[in-house]
Parts: structure tokens; sequence; C-alpha cells
């Protein structure tokens, strides 16, 4: 069965209650039993881990080694400056989708380069909790065409 974990970064735990004309009204928990069922129609598992701190997050990815076969990624600020999470996700060489809630390239300036795209298979952005299903289709896909 194949394995994909969620790592959520720095006040994503929030969600629901942050900003929700930017973010939305789900709660991180509603997302993660959303995307529950759609690994469970999928036939796989999926586990979700949430963190403030970007050393735990790294520490995360590290652990994925050998256990994940994708990481569906939204890394919150973290995007636009952790090179350590980057450098995590290259070293890992785990299958990542970044994810984000809202349009991170029209929002602030600050906002529209993201250091985890270049490393990740790719990049879902701007459609609200919806990312996180759209995310979880894509990685599926690609560790699919990466089967055969």
């Amino acid at each position: 069965m194949k394995s994909i974990w969620v790592i959520n970064g720095p006040n994503l735990n929030l969600l629901g209650f942050r900003e929700p004309g930017i973010y939305g009204s789900l709660s991180l928990q509603a997302i993660e039993d959303n995307l529950r069922k759609q690994a469970d129609l999928a036939g796989i598992g999926i586990t979700f881990f949430q963190s403030n701190h970007e050393g735990a997050i790294i520490d995360r990815i590290h652990e994925a080694i050998g256990l994940a076969d994708g990481i569906l990624l939204n890394p919150g600020a973290l995007t636009h400056y952790s090179y350590a999470v980057r450098d995590a996700i290259s070293s890992a060489r785990i299958p990542t989708v970044e994810v984000h809630l809202s349009n991170i390239h029209a929002r602030e300036e600050f906002r529209h380069t993201s250091v985890i795209a270049p490393v990740a298979v790719g990049q879902i952005a701007g459609f609200g909790a919806v990312s996180y299903t759209l995310g979880l289709s894509a990685l599926l896909q690609v560790l699919d065409d990466q089967e055969g």
C-alpha cells in the first residue's frame, strides 16, 4: 500500500480562525478528514503532521525516508525562505507536491518566490482547501507514472 505523508508548516494549525478571507473557514482537521476520505477511496495510507517549528518539519521529512512514497507539503511561510526545508526535500528524494491554500503569486511580493518549488514535482496554489485534494491527486498520478 502506498504511503503519503502530509506535512504542514507554521500557523496552519490556526486554519478556520486565521484570516478566513484568505485561507478559508475550514480547520486543518477538516482538511485532513477530507484527505483521509480521498486516501481511503484510493486505497493508500496517509499520515498527517503539523509544526510551527522549522527543525521539526525537517526532522519529519528525514523520518519519511524509506517510509513515505510521497509527501504533500504546505510549508506555510517557510516556503519563501527556508533553504533548510528545501534541502531536506531535495535530500530525501521523495516525490513532493507543494500546496498552498491562497494564490501566493497574487499576494504580497515576498510571497511570490518559493524556494521549495524547484525541488518539488509540482506546486498547486490558490484553490483553498481543494489545493490539498488536487495535490494528492497529482502526487498519486506522479507515483503511478513512476511505476508504469
